[in-house]
């Protein structure tokens, strides 16, 4: 009796020690799994979070940790995190240039085979090259982004096709209504400026993890049109610290005909200029080079799932759950946040979330260009990028050799891990 006692308790511990290691509650609800993400104002992946632990049946629970607001603390604290192999994290919320570093540094897990049928099901070739690192893939597209080219309706017969067309109209306009708002602060949004207009150009700042692309024309001539465009009178009188918010603040006040920036400006001027918004056109990007389609810049997030995580089976089947067509229809509504799946865009609930501009956007992401994110090294890459370009005003127009000579030295650097930074 005394033995079958010792044997039952012993029975008894060990099944608790599992069941706090394995993270199920007693109550059934299944393994917790903490995804670490922004806390993304429209509420939306807490929304689908939600349902996917409900849909789980009893397999997994979905819970939030948050990182901080801006992109670059929240890369800080998952490296930190990441580096000191932290087992509490499962899911990721991956801004779309960290996969490279994060697959690199073996943070992240492959996507198994069966879960990349699941997830990849229609997603554009664009969206999921950013979730690639040496052509596998590593991370779960879950929502994307990408830059328009908004202009005023009642200024314009519509928008122009190319970049020396949109700058001609809004000189003959003037300062006082014709300015173009971008992005030139020395900060991510130059790189993405600087990336895709290089790409629309017929280039690339890479070809591959630690190969220099630049070539030099396309590459000058994408160069100069910053230059033409930073120094003229229709530049913004910010532009050298401009970013999205205080282009759409510029847009809004009504001075400006052309803006390139995200879709979360149309609610934002619905709301707070609509005077402005009554007027507000969309288009794909102009070209660069007349003929020659742009390659906009493209933005999202992805899921990655930890290599320390104790639950990878659970994060992996999240991950699933979470990009079903419903799934990216409700953040879509919620947030404004464009679906990865490019047969969604057919769908009349994305016509009536982006009303009349609906088919740019679609057009935007499938002609994307990532950055050059395949990079490892893409932090210092970016900021040598950004080192070689800021202030934008810098740029001569009429000679854009020195900035091409800074840029190719700057990149080169970076990716070789020379400390220039």
């Amino acid at each position: 009796m005394r033995k079958g006692t010792v044997a039952l308790m012993a029975a008894a511990a060990l099944a608790v020690g599992l069941a706090a290691c394995g993270g199920e509650d007693s109550d059934g609800r299944g393994v917790e799994l903490t995804w670490f993400i922004f806390n993304e104002p429209s509420g939306a992946p807490q929304k689908i979070a939600d349902r996917c632990s409900q849909e789980s049946q009893g397999r997994y629970r979905i819970r939030f940790e948050y990182l901080p607001a801006q992109a670059d603390q929240q890369r800080e604290q998952l490296v930190r995190r990441l580096g000191a192999e932290d087992d509490g994290i499962d899911l990721i919320g991956m801004d779309v240039i960290w996969t490279g570093e994060f697959a690199n540094a073996g943070w992240i897990r492959k996507v198994p085979s069966a879960t990349e049928q699941v997830v990849s099901r229609g997603v554009f070739d664009s969206v999921l090259d950013t979730a690639r690192f040496e052509d596998q893939l590593y991370a779960v597209p879950v929502w994307s982004n990408t830059q328009l080219l908004w202009y005023r309706t009642d200024r314009v017969d519509g928008p122009p096709r190319t970049w020396d067309e949109m700058l001609d109209e809004a000189q003959r306009i003037g300062p006082a209504k014709g300015r173009i708002q971008v992005q030139g602060n020395r900060y991510e949004g130059l790189t993405v400026w600087a990336s895709w207009m290089i790409a629309s150009a017929g280039t690339s700042i890479v070809s591959g993890p630690d190969t220099v692309a630049l070539e030099r024309e396309p590459t000058e001539r994408a160069l100069a049109i910053m230059g033409r465009l930073a120094r003229s009178r229709v530049a913004a009188p910010n532009i050298a610290t401009s970013t999205e918010d205080t282009a759409r603040l510029g847009f809004e006040a009504g001075n400006s005909t052309f803006m390139i920036n995200y879709p979360f400006v149309y609610p934002s001027a619905k709301s707070n200029a609509p005077k402005v918004f009554e007027h507000m056109g969309a288009a794909k990007l102009p070209e660069v080079v007349a003929g020659t389609p742009s390659a906009p810049p493209i933005g999202g997030i992805n899921v990655g799932v930890s290599a320390f995580s104790k639950h990878p089976d659970e994060a992996f089947a999240a991950t699933e759950c979470l990009v079903k067509p419903e799934n990216q229809l409700e953040v879509a509504e919620l947030g404004g946040l464009p679906p990865v799946r490019a047969d969604l865009y057919e769908r009349p609930e994305i016509k009536d979330i982006y009303p009349g501009f609906a088919d740019s956007i679609r057009d935007s992401i499938r002609d994307a260009r990532a950055r050059p994110s395949e990079s490892p090294a893409y932090q210092d890459l970016s900021l040598a990028i950004q080192r070689a370009l800021s202030p934008p005003t810098d740029i001569d127009p009429d000679n854009p050799g020195a900035a091409y000579e800074r840029l190719r030295k700057n990149v080169e650097k970076a990716i070789k891990r020379e400390g220039l930074l």
